[in-house]
Order: C-alpha cells, then structure tokens, then sequence
C-alpha cells in the first residue's frame, strides 16, 4: 500500500512539473518574451565590450564596425523586399485558390494580423 501512495506521490509530482513547464514555455513565446529580438548594433557592442573587456578604443572601433555593417544589411533588406512582398503576394494568392469560402475570411484576418505584427516589429525601437 505505501509503495503505491509513494508511486502516485512522484507520478503527480512529475505530471505536475511537466505541465508547469509546459505552461511556462507557452507564456514566454506567446508573450514574447523568448521570441528572437530584433538585432541591435548597441546591444552587441555592449555585450561585447563586457565580455571581452574591450578597450575602450575598441569599444569605439567596434561600434562604428557594427553600425557601418547594419547600415549595409538595412539597404539590402530594403532592395529584397520587393522580390520578397512578391513572392508572399504570389504565395498568398496560391494558397486563397485552394481554400473554401469559409475559409477565406480566416485566411485574410490571419494575413491582417500577421502584417500587422510584421509592420510593428519594423518600426526602429525607441533610444
């Protein structure tokens, strides 16, 4: 008989730890609070200058490294994104053909939404 109430005992135990994990994770990606950040060139040479204990002459030449290469990436982001939006459009347009129309409504609120996300995560973060 204890060996049972023991058994029961770990079994909630382990049930429990699962589920609150469970939870725990779908909390921070819903929230977003583990979702990838949007890079930052001065949280990069923060952290590298931290933990490499950069002079700081190199902390500077670091930093203008860092904003001289996310100037590049920034123009070359704006010169794809016409192929890209392109390309999503087209997808989108492929995948409206294969829907009923009862789906169509979900399908265009679920585009609404993700455009809206994608428009907010665009706009440069607050200094």
């Amino acid at each position: 008989m204890t060996r049972r109430v023991y058994l029961y005992f770990i079994l909630t135990f382990l049930l429990g730890a699962v589920v609150g994990g469970t939870a725990v994770l779908f909390y921070g990606w819903q929230s977003g609070r583990w979702r990838h950040r949007r890079p930052d060139p001065q949280r990069i040479v923060r952290r590298l200058s931290r933990e490499l204990k950069l002079t700081a002459e190199q902390t500077a030449q670091l930093d203008k490294i860092m904003t001289e290469s996310f100037q590049k990436m920034a123009e070359q982001r704006k010169q794809a994104e016409p192929q890209l939006k392109a390309i999503h459009d087209e997808t989108s347009g492929r995948i409206r053909q294969i829907l009923t129309p009862e789906q169509l409504p979900k399908f265009n609120e679920m585009l609404r939404r993700y455009e809206e996300r994608r428009s907010r995560q665009a706009q440069p973060a607050p200094h």
